[in-house]
């Protein structure tokens, strides 16, 4: 049975969502970060960079949460998750790669600015230009999902499990008021009987 290692709201989220979709079984390995347990040596055998998530499939290991998406997607090919034309799977790379650089990108840096790096490293000047470049590529997805129900195609793919968790997070931080094409579609995926935790959800589950 595949391990999946992580924790509530961390990008862990997205494995955890494509694993649902394509009814596997696995085994979720709950990994303290607070705590300092993925900085311990058994875990970082597996990601030297102490990070989250991480999937084991048998004496396979895989980091980067998008990748794991994509592995996943082709390990169950036959249920959908990878679209089988190749331009309609072009195109969910495509914007599965827009959403960990272009989207993902200035939200950790606002993170890492407001409460991450310690007080002294913390650079105000750096969030508000994060701000400034999320907002101005979520206004490209926004017009791209205009009449649409999913990123690409008919039905759900990897695009979809990978960007709605970054748009939960756009939205988290009050960055989503605007372009309600991205509120409609969120509330959309998030509604589906497979999706995981919302990132809210996820927090309070790790305070109660």
């Amino acid at each position: 049975m595949m391990k999946l290692y992580g924790l509530g709201p961390t990008r862990s989220l997205r494995a955890r969502w494509a694993l649902q979709e394509l009814d596997a079984e696995f085994e979720f390995v709950a990994v303290n970060i607070v705590a300092g347990e993925a900085h311990q040596p058994d875990f970082l055998r597996l990601n030297p960079a102490g990070k989250l998530p991480v999937l084991v499939d048998g004496d396979f290991v895989l980091t980067e949460s998008a990748a794991i998406v994509m592995y996943l997607a082709e390990k169950y090919g036959g249920k959908g998750l990878m679209p089988a034309d190749l331009k309609e799977r072009a195109q969910a790379y495509r914007w599965s790669l827009f959403a960990v650089t272009e989207l993902e990108q200035p939200l950790w840096r606002m993170a890492k600015h407001t409460f991450l790096y310690p007080e002294e490293k913390r650079l105000p000047e750096d969030i508000a230009l994060a701000k400034e470049e999320f907002l101005a590529m979520a206004a490209v997805l926004e017009q791209h999902m205009k009449g649409r129900e999913f990123i690409v195609g008919d039905r759900i793919s990897i695009a979809d499990c990978v960007t709605a968790y970054v748009l939960d997070w756009g939205n988290e931080n009050g960055l989503l008021d605007d372009f309600p094409n991205l509120r409609a579609y969120l509330e959309r995926m998030y509604a589906r009987p497979k999706a995981p935790q919302r990132i809210a959800e996820a927090f309070a589950s790790l305070q109660s």
